[in-house]
């Protein structure tokens, strides 16, 4: 591999492991706010629980939760394509 490409996929490979820090932090966030819904509603009385207010809560903490698997699993993506390409430049 030539001097330029190693230089052009160094470079890719600290925009992807900033990427991935980013996610992170996005990650992070969106724990807090799934908490904190999910604090509201544990917080309501069941009879409002079980309301349609309640509910919505309910379910938007749930989807918060989905959406927190899916960039757990995009952070791993990411961190493992950032290790493949630092693989491909040791050989």
């Amino acid at each position: 591999m030539n001097q330029d490409r190693r230089a052009k996929i160094e470079k890719l490979i600290d925009e992807v492991q900033t990427a991935a820090s980013e996610l992170r932090d996005l990650h992070n966030e969106l724990i807090l706010l799934k908490d904190e819904e999910q604090e509201s509603f544990d917080n309501l009385p069941e009879g409002l629980q079980q309301a349609e207010r309640g509910q919505q809560m309910e379910a938007i903490a749930n989807s918060l939760d989905d959406a927190l698997s899916a960039l757990d699993s995009a952070i791993d993506d990411v961190e493992s394509a950032a290790s493949e390409v630092e693989n491909a430049l040791e050989q």
